[in-house]
């Protein structure tokens, strides 16, 4: 069966089109970054955001010093004050996230159309045009979404990252100004939505984002929402609330709060101009189950000297510890026997401790904390935690709750703990502590 010139023509304008299609795609897709985790993702605690990403020494400086462990990156945007970003790639990237900071990629485009920063009135702005229900700021949303997408494909952000529009403050009363950004922004969630991405929107808690509130509020439906804020309110206070944005708008884990502007900090010898923020996102900080514990109690708001002859749940809380760190084989019996004995003594011995066969709160502090060395700060959600608020209340008496998250609570018993210990007091735990921790010192 023979195919005539026309149909073969046709068959080959749908390959070239098919391998368009594909070649596009790829090119928008941008590298491949499988490893990467998507960002924020859930997590409840302490952020800044500087103009230029921060060099790596500085990243590892603030890492194992400082509270945060959320940073905003400027990553698109014509009307960025940054635009020269020489630190920000893919490595950048990958090296933060595989390190554990949440990252939040920010774009800031087209401003409101009647802003009165100077910088701005030179720029592109939000077409005001309410033809065709201000069609053309909606246009101006899509393209700003799917140019941000493409950058934050090609440093390797992963799809279901928010992506942040920073629309810095402007006059809200007119009309065409307000209904305009709200169209933009409208269209820049819906687009980033589309491709993958959940959307976020930076603004002045008392412009735009009482803007975006009061729209919500008054004409539900009539605007497509951003899934997450970001409030710029100055006032000291780091918590999620805000004056201008009511209590149950983005609640819950729907909020990053600016709460202090530009202000100078040093961390590990490290100083950085930064905004500083606190957030909820995703689900908050959620520690993961806890781990299997030999069918006891494990968990004590504070621990006893133990030696042999005792019995108690203590006796087979240890034995349970014991036998996690691969010490002690025998069985969960209450009873400090003799085979529970040689497991401190072969324990003590191992972790160069004085060997006397006793469990005194230094030996209970260094079997409670024994394992990897994690870096453990606010908001931290791991089992490494549990570890931690453990060691803590066998260490300084900190009767702290087992929770496995790291909050107030556990940054007050860590620094108590770095104090008495002469470490700096920074309320991360890093290598330094956890050596200390399981060498047993109180």
């Amino acid at each position: 069966m023979t195919l005539s010139a026309r149909t073969w023509r046709h068959r080959a304008t749908l390959v070239v089109t098919a391998l368009a299609t594909i070649a596009a795609s790829v090119a928008f897709a941008g590298p491949a970054q499988a490893e990467n985790r998507v960002t924020p993702g859930s997590f409840t605690g302490y952020g800044f955001d500087q103009c230029v990403a921060p060099s790596q020494a500085a990243m590892d400086a603030w890492l194992t010093s400082s509270p945060y462990w959320a940073v905003g990156i400027y990553i698109s945007g014509d009307s960025r004050g940054c635009p020269s970003q020489p630190n920000l790639t893919p490595t950048w990237i990958s090296t933060q996230l595989r390190n554990g900071w949440r990252l939040l990629p920010v774009t800031v485009g087209p401003q409101a159309w009647c802003t009165t920063r100077e910088r701005y009135l030179t720029q592109v702005r939000i077409n005001p045009d309410p033809a065709t229900n201000y069609l053309k700021a909606r246009t101006q949303g899509r393209a700003e979404a799917a140019k941000t997408v493409r950058a934050a494909q090609a440093l390797g952000i992963s799809a279901n990252s928010t992506l942040w529009y920073d629309l810095e403050d402007f006059d809200t009363s007119g009309t065409a100004c307000r209904e305009s950004a709200l169209s933009f922004l409208s269209a820049w969630t819906n687009k980033l939505h589309t491709l993958g991405y959940v959307s976020g929107v930076y603004s002045s808690a008392a412009s735009g984002i009482k803007m975006l509130d009061d729209a919500n509020a008054t004409t539900p439906g009539t605007y497509a929402m951003p899934d997450q804020v970001w409030i710029a309110d100055w006032n000291g206070q780091d918590t999620l609330s805000s004056s201008y944005v009511r209590s149950t708008s983005w609640m819950p884990h729907k909020r990053v709060h600016q709460y202090r502007g530009d202000h100078n900090e040093t961390h590990g010898g490290v100083t950085i101009t930064v905004d500083s923020n606190y957030m909820s996102l995703g689900e908050g900080s959620l520690a993961p189950q806890a781990l299997p514990s030999c069918g006891v109690r494990i968990d004590f708001p504070d621990y006893y000297r133990l030696e042999s002859g005792d019995t108690g749940d203590q006796v087979k809380a240890l034995q349970c510890v014991l036998r996690r760190n691969g010490t002690y084989g025998g069985d969960i019996t209450g009873f400090f026997d003799h085979a529970t004995y040689q497991a401190v003594v072969d324990f003590q011995t191992a972790h160069r401790r004085h060997v006397t066969g006793v469990v005194g709160l230094a030996t209970w502090t260094a079997i409670l904390s024994s394992g990897s060395q994690p870096i453990l700060k606010y908001g931290s959600a791991r089992h490494a935690v549990r570890r931690l608020q453990r060691a803590l209340n066998a260490a300084v008496d900190a009767r702290l709750p087992i929770t496995g998250v790291y909050y107030g609570g556990t940054a007050a018993a860590v620094r108590a703990y770095q104090q008495a210990r002469g470490l700096a007091p920074t309320s991360v735990v890093a290598s330094d502590t956890w050596a200390q921790l399981q060498r047993g010192g109180r």
